[in-house]
């Protein structure tokens, strides 16, 4: 009798450690990514999976201590702007999503138990119980007085270590014409739009009200779009990526062909200190040159640097219109050596590389050291397209927008065009 006792406690212990496939000996969950890696092409070694589908129009993404997910929509959707996450039963995938918030945007960060929030004219915070998914139903405003505008008008935003918020104010032109992206008009010298738009203003991280004329603190300028910014507390330093101006060879074909216009300017990886002048509206970087030349509309002939001789440099150059969407620099401890402490790049890809193919919609790796670059970039993550050559952006299946490190190391990358959530990881 004890025999047949002791054989049906053993095979009862049997099935319990194999009831459940995805747990090791030790009953650690075992995450398993998806067979072709969710259709992403990456390094030796990575693997990815879907965390989610077709959540909304998600922008950047903010990920919590415990795992928790937010991202921000640029169009509300179940009534609200912020998608809130949760794998609950551990596997990797969602499969808890609330739908919060009256403001759509882009900007999203956790800090200090509250998540905040950049809409397009206001950035606001919601308080985040422990524990709980969903924030709190009201928000508070942080900062305020933003123009709106027809272009460039995402608030992306980041914090410093010292208690300050630093927040992109995209300027709404192209070029600063007098009338914006037409043929044959000039540039206005001065350009007005630079006293509230076109760079970056610093604002405090936990005081209410603050208004932008009056509050806010004009950090850098001479910055057309910048949609990726990231402080990095390692280097304690800002860094941006900008979107460069557009359709050069449209407006002036005596100076640029199409294939040129397709290649000037190049998007700029840009280190920001305190008062950082990096030159739009009157320059912009050519690759080739390798250096700031006058914009056509203040003069320029695609080849004279002038007024541009003392704007600022960036420290990397990106293929031009790739639009650059979001920066993180990697601190985690799960990738191998060689990507600590260096910055993981979304480009959202390229609508004006006609009659070259579109460029861009992969997640690009840079290698940094001492606050500059210490190598070449080179294309992480690819594939997002789902199609060989990108002619139009409307084919592209999905548009990489979006980053965030998971508490685990791994990498989350969002998609804007379907509202895709990658889960990217390491073994």
């Amino acid at each position: 009798m004890k025999k047949i006792l002791f054989l049906m406690i053993t095979m009862v212990f049997i099935g319990s450690c194999q009831s459940n496939p995805n747990k090791n000996s030790n009953s650690v969950m075992v995450i398993a990514p998806d067979k072709d890696n969710a259709g992403l092409k990456l390094p030796d070694g990575f693997s990815a999976l879907i965390y989610a589908d077709k959540i909304g129009h998600a922008r950047h993404i903010a990920i919590n201590t415990n795992g928790d997910v937010y991202v921000s929509l640029s169009d509300v959707k179940n009534g609200g702007g912020i998608v809130c996450l949760r794998d609950e039963n551990k596997d990797g995938r969602a499969d808890v999503i609330k739908y919060h918030g009256i403001f759509d945007g882009t900007g999203i960060k956790i800090h200090n138990g509250y998540i905040y929030f950049g809409a397009d004219t206001i950035v606001v915070r919601y308080k985040l119980a422990e524990g709980e998914l969903v924030p709190a139903a009201a928000p508070e405003v942080i900062a305020k007085g933003f123009t709106p505008q027809n272009q460039h008008a995402t608030k992306p935003f980041t914090f410093d270590q010292n208690g300050n918020m630093y927040v992109t104010v995209g300027a709404p032109s192209n070029a600063c014409q007098v009338q914006d992206r037409t043929k044959g008009s000039p540039g206005i010298d001065p350009c007005p739009i630079l006293e509230q738009h076109g760079g970056i203003w610093r604002f405090k991280a936990d005081v209410l009200n603050q208004d932008q004329a009056k509050d806010g603190y004009r950090y850098a300028t001479g910055i057309r779009n910048a949609v990726a910014i990231s402080w990095n507390d390692v280097e304690n330093s800002l860094f941006a990526l900008q979107h460069g101006r557009d359709q050069l060879g449209s407006f002036y074909p005596e100076m640029y062909t199409d294939e040129q216009s397709a290649q000037l300017p190049a998007e700029e990886f840009l280190s920001v200190k305190e008062k950082s002048d990096f030159g739009w509206p009157y320059c912009y970087y050519d690759p080739m040159l390798k250096l700031k030349v006058l914009a056509p509309e203040y003069g320029g002939d695609g080849k004279k640097p002038g007024r541009c001789s003392n704007a600022e440099n960036p420290i990397m150059a990106f293929p031009a219109h790739t639009a650059p969407n979001d920066l993180l620099f990697y601190t985690g401890s799960m990738f191998p050596e060689k990507y600590k402490n260096g910055a993981f790049i979304a480009f959202h890809g390229s609508w004006n590389r006609a009659p070259l193919p579109q460029e861009g919609y992969y997640v690009a790796f840079v290698p940094f050291k001492g606050g500059v670059p210490s190598g070449d970039w080179e294309i992480f993550a690819n594939g997002f397209a789902g199609i060989g050559e990108v002619m139009s952006p409307g084919d592209a299946k999905h548009r990489p927008c979006g980053l965030a490190q998971a508490p685990d190391g791994s990498l989350f990358v969002s998609d804007d065009s379907n509202g895709r959530i990658y889960r990217i990881s390491y073994k």
